[in-house]
């Protein structure tokens, strides 16, 4: 007899199922698990032995076979111990194979028989509702399963709670789907005095998806302002929630299980490595990019960061998507984020004033800025100056404006490219698309062409400022964001002027 249990492993987000086969025959007594596994699948052996002694039950002296097929793909992860346990207590006769063959099973067992809490529940819990499937996953995990919706749930703390669920001597309850706590403080536009140039660059930044470079000395509020863009972008939707929290989940740092309602802000320190910021390792997890999925990637001292793992951001920028290549395996996460960075104009940040600046300026500025690359530079819409705070500023009051009304006119800006992009997808039969700043082809000319006296001065100025095609035309997406701020169908030529007011034509120009 062959006893077969349903669980998965994982590619990215995606989930490929696995079943687990036990069985048991005569001869020498062994315990083999084979289909490709990894070192943590391999010790997985002691721990389903382990807990199957702590609960009163012993392996037969017979030859255990365990097969976790198909065969030809790699098995990582903790999470086989349960589905491994449960083939075998079928094949023992303490569980009924028909309660059993209706559930895909994921979890970590300790040596007293508990269940421990893994990574990717949610992402389980969708495959397992696609294929008509209930979950067996740790009570810990048990809310992020309940968001695939609409499939049986039982999430036992133990092993032995399970035995008696099925056995019908005890009832599991189901778990509830719970919400990320939304109490945390939004930091105010308000507490930034001065800089109303940078406050309308981050403005612009929030109702297009922009990529924002912030320029200027130290203490100038850059990082400041950057913490307070995820206040003025508008909360995530449905279904950017459950993606952002897949991804979280299988990269295990979903907290308590709950669904994220606050799009990601992540700022990684200038040590990051490439797989860090792209994603990589052994087990080819999420880097940086992808953890800011439909958030914020903040990037302080831009020219700080490693060169190759800055270049290794371009292709995710432009494509949206995070692949990582293995000799074996290609996996690909969701990297649709917005990139905010930050930089010294110089290694020594005071380039424009001589009382500070360093006996090498104004050379070292070009040295400093031409770290980064013009393929890279070239990626981000808008190159914003930030000088220096006046003091006299700082002793004014804070100003009249601040995060909630910049973010109410984010929202118009943002209902207005939702409802132009939902339109043009059903006249053409293409996904919509979000924001300005996804925008390219045939698309960004029908939504983005300026009058007359607009096109002639980006013609003119793009010559000048010798632009690529791609400087081009993400000029036109900035602009066309400035329309929408102010509500107006067409784009002019105050539009484009303002909109090349942000543009550098090259690092350290």
């Amino acid at each position: 007899m062959v006893a077969r249990v349903f669980t998965v492993a994982f590619s990215g987000i995606d989930v490929i199922e696995v079943g687990a086969e036990a069985q048991m025959s005569s001869g020498l007594p062994a315990f083999t698990i084979v289909g490709l596994p990894d070192k943590a699948v391999a010790e997985s052996r002691e721990r389903v032995r382990g807990a199957l002694a702590s609960i009163g039950l012993s392996l037969p002296p017979k030859h255990i076979s365990i097969n976790l097929a198909p065969a030809d793909v790699l098995k990582e992860g903790s999470h086989f111990d349960l589905p491994i346990a449960l083939a075998l207590l079928i094949a023992m006769d303490v569980v009924p194979a028909d309660a059993v063959e209706n559930y895909v099973a994921l979890g970590e067992l300790s040596l007293d028989g508990g269940i421990n809490r893994v990574s990717g529940v949610l992402a389980a819990a969708l495959g397992a509702a696609g294929a008509g499937r209930g979950i067996i996953c740790p009570a810990s995990s048990g809310g992020e399963a309940a968001w695939a919706g609409g499939i049986d749930v039982l999430a036992p703390a133990s092993l032995l709670a399970l035995i008696n669920h099925f056995r019908g001597s005890q009832v599991l309850s189901p778990p509830e789907a719970r919400l990320e706590t939304d109490d945390a403080p939004i930091p105010d536009l308000r507490e930034i005095k001065g800089q109303e140039t940078a406050k309308r660059a981050l403005e612009i930044t929030a109702a297009g998806g922009h990529n924002l470079l912030l320029i200027g000395p130290p203490g100038s509020g850059k990082s400041m302002l950057a913490a307070r863009l995820p206040g003025l972008l508008p909360p995530l939707s449905p279904a950017e929630a459950l993606e952002v929290t897949m991804i979280h989940s299988v990269a295990g740092i979903l907290e308590g299980g709950r669904l994220m309602r606050r799009r990601p802000f992540r700022d990684p320190h200038q040590t990051a490595s490439l797989p860090a910021l792209v994603g990589g390792g052994m087990k080819a997890r999420p880097g940086e990019i992808s953890l800011a999925h439909n958030g914020v990637l903040f990037l302080d001292e831009l020219p700080e960061f490693n060169r190759a793992a800055l270049e290794g951001l371009r292709q995710p920028l432009e494509s949206g998507r995070a692949i990582i290549a293995r000799a074996n395996n290609h996996v690909a996460y969701p990297a649709r984020v917005q990139l905010v960075a930050a930089m010294n104009p110089c290694r020594c940040g005071y380039l424009d004033d001589p009382a500070l600046a360093c006996s090498r300026a104004p050379r070292c500025a070009g040295d400093y800025q031409s770290k980064i690359s013009g393929p890279l530079f070239d990626r981000i819409d808008l190159h914003v100056e930030v000088p220096s705070v006046n003091p006299a500023d700082l002793a004014l009051p804070p100003p009249a404006e601040g995060t909630a009304e910049i973010a109410a006119r984010v929202m118009a800006a943002r209902k207005i490219q939702t409802a132009r992009f939902a339109a043009f997808a059903e006249n053409k039969g293409r996904n919509p698309i979000r924001v300005n700043a996804e925008a390219d082809g045939e698309i960004l000319e029908k939504i983005a062409a300026p009058d007359a006296q607009g096109r002639a001065l980006l013609v003119e100025a793009a010559d000048r400022m010798h632009l690529s095609a791609r400087g081009y035309h993400r000029v036109l997406r900035v602009a066309r964001t400035l329309a929408d701020l102010e509500a107006t169908e067409t784009i002019s030529r105050l539009h484009i002027a303002e909109a090349l007011s942000y543009r550098r034509t090259a690092p350290g120009r």
